[in-house]
């Protein structure tokens, strides 16, 4: 409706109808926007009128991952600091740790991935199977890189992400301490006592990152449990809820089919009534002709038994 005021003034205002907008099915972006614009100019606001026509509409996938932003604000805050342990952890590790952090990093992925294609089919929008690896990229790109990270975090996408060919690590050489290969050849050879030290700070540094990845494994194990025992519950009311769902369709057929026989006994009673009504008529139509005739054959009666003529 022209003039409608949308969401309050000023620039928190603003803010929220944007926030508001990018979680709106992509279907419904632009009357939403331009409902919103219409009514920051009818208030005066011109500059954030500019501002809510600016925007873009989101694709499908863009606007699932807002959504998903939006509805799930723990999980998404725990996907982000996951994404930065994941980060840090995939410059320090070796083969068998980034193995080990990939494995998860898809279970991770493939689970928020399906709680966003469950609140789109909520919000009356099934995604696609294309649309499903947008999204899934989207969520790649979260975790690999802090630029993308940072505009999931706005939750104002207005496509999906691409994710890097791979998590950030190391240059090919480099060991976890920072050194070349070539460096350490040219060096001088330090004394004995040197190379102890230098062997200990290595062995320190490397049960740092052993422990920084245990721990990023650990909280994106943890995260996953959280994510399988939130699906297990939104499978258990989806469950309940068709339950309701089938005994209200029995009800009401139930309710139906006695409304039905209760249509058809009224149908009867109303035939009974009009009969009984016409025989009722007809029978008081015979009474008043069996009256007139008693009537009648009692005058012609008194008549003939009169007095006698001379």
């Amino acid at each position: 409706m022209a003039g409608k005021r949308v969401g309050p003034d000023g620039e928190d205002g603003v803010e929220q109808v944007l926030d508001e907008l990018y979680a709106t099915p992509p279907s419904d972006f632009v009357p939403r926007r331009e409902q919103a614009a219409l009514a920051a100019r009818s208030d005066g606001r011109a500059a954030d009128a500019r501002r809510i026509r600016a925007a873009r509409r989101p694709t499908q996938a863009a606007w699932a991952a807002n959504l998903l932003l939006r509805a799930r604000p723990q999980e998404s805050r725990r996907f982000l600091e996951l994404g930065q342990a994941l980060r840090e952890a995939y410059r320090t590790l070796d083969a068998d740790g980034v193995k080990e952090l990939s494995e998860q990093r898809r279970s991770i992925v493939s689970a928020l991935s399906r709680q966003a294609a469950e609140l789109a089919r909520e919000a009356g929008h099934r995604l696609s199977d294309a649309t499903r690896q947008d999204v899934d990229s989207t969520l790649r790109a979260v975790l690999a890189d802090q630029d993308a990270a940072d505009r999931w975090a706005a939750g104002r996408l207005e496509s999906a992400l691409t994710p890097p060919a791979d998590f950030p690590a190391r240059s090919a050489g480099t060991p976890a301490g920072g050194r070349t290969e070539r460096a350490r050849a040219e060096a001088p050879r330090p004394s004995s006592s040197r190379k102890k030290d230098e062997l200990a700070e290595r062995r320190r540094r490397r049960q740092e990152q052993l422990d920084a990845a245990r721990r990023a494994a650990e909280e994106a194990a943890r995260l996953l449990r959280e994510m399988r025992a939130a699906r297990a519950d939104a499978v258990s009311a989806l469950q309940r809820a068709r339950e309701r769902h089938d005994l209200a369709e029995q009800r009401r057929s139930t309710a139906e089919e006695e409304l039905r026989r209760a249509g058809e006994e009224l149908e009867r009673a109303d035939r009974e009534r009009r009969e009984a009504e016409e025989g009722l008529r007809a029978a008081g139509d015979a009474v008043e002709r069996a009256e007139r005739t008693a009537r009648d054959t009692e005058k012609e009666a008194a008549r003939l038994a009169g007095p006698a003529e001379d």
